[in-house]
């Protein structure tokens, strides 16, 4: 392989994990107990929609998010009805967000190349002393989570949980529905 298709391949590597690090982790819980596969119908659990809402919650937020939900599932063919008794399954949701600390520790000669840069021969030559410090980074961000709940009317037993975590950039916080339907049809997309 040439050096020129490696230098290609390796910035490919790289700029896939540099997004990775900010995309939404999304993952699900389903009650095999019960199947869904005849589901046609949705309503709302509860007329809040939301379980458990916050009290800080902002208003304009939450019925984005309302709206969001209720969008992916008639995008999966699914019909929202507004009688709960009268539907398949019915739908609720939990929103949070909290601080977050990732703390790094690299010894110093870490960020200069396999061993070769400052430090690794204590700052003063061959001859100097070998003592190796470390360099410590701390970020401080906010994680977002939205959980998405799914319940079997005729049974009254749960049958889903799905969810997704993501670190808030700033681009997020601009331009919030873009970054939210996108997060809410990647967790109801697990629901099948």
């Amino acid at each position: 392989m040439t050096p020129i298709k490696l230098l290609i391949i390796a910035s490919l590597i790289a700029f896939t994990a540099g997004c990775a690090t900010h995309s939404a982790k999304v993952n699900f819980d389903k009650n095999t107990e019960i199947e869904t596969i005849n589901y046609k119908t949705f309503a709302w659990l509860t007329k809040g929609k939301i379980m458990a809402p916050a009290a800080d919650i902002n208003p304009v937020m939450k019925e984005r998010v309302d709206k969001s939900i209720e969008q992916a599932f008639m995008a999966k063919g699914y019909q929202l009805v507004e009688d709960a008794e009268n539907a398949d399954f019915t739908i609720s949701y939990t929103v949070g967000s909290r601080d977050k600390i990732k703390v790094n520790s690299y010894p110093a000669t870490y960020n200069t190349g396999f061993g070769w840069g400052r430090g690794y021969y204590g700052g003063r030559g061959y001859y100097g002393t070998m003592s190796m410090g470390t360099e410590t980074s701390v970020r401080q961000y906010i994680e977002g989570k939205l959980a998405i709940d799914i319940y079997d009317v005729k049974t009254h037993q749960p049958v889903w949980h799905g969810w997704a975590t993501k670190r808030l950039t700033s681009d997020d916080k601009e331009a919030p529905s873009a970054a939210l339907n996108a997060i809410v049809i990647k967790v109801v997309n697990q629901f099948r």
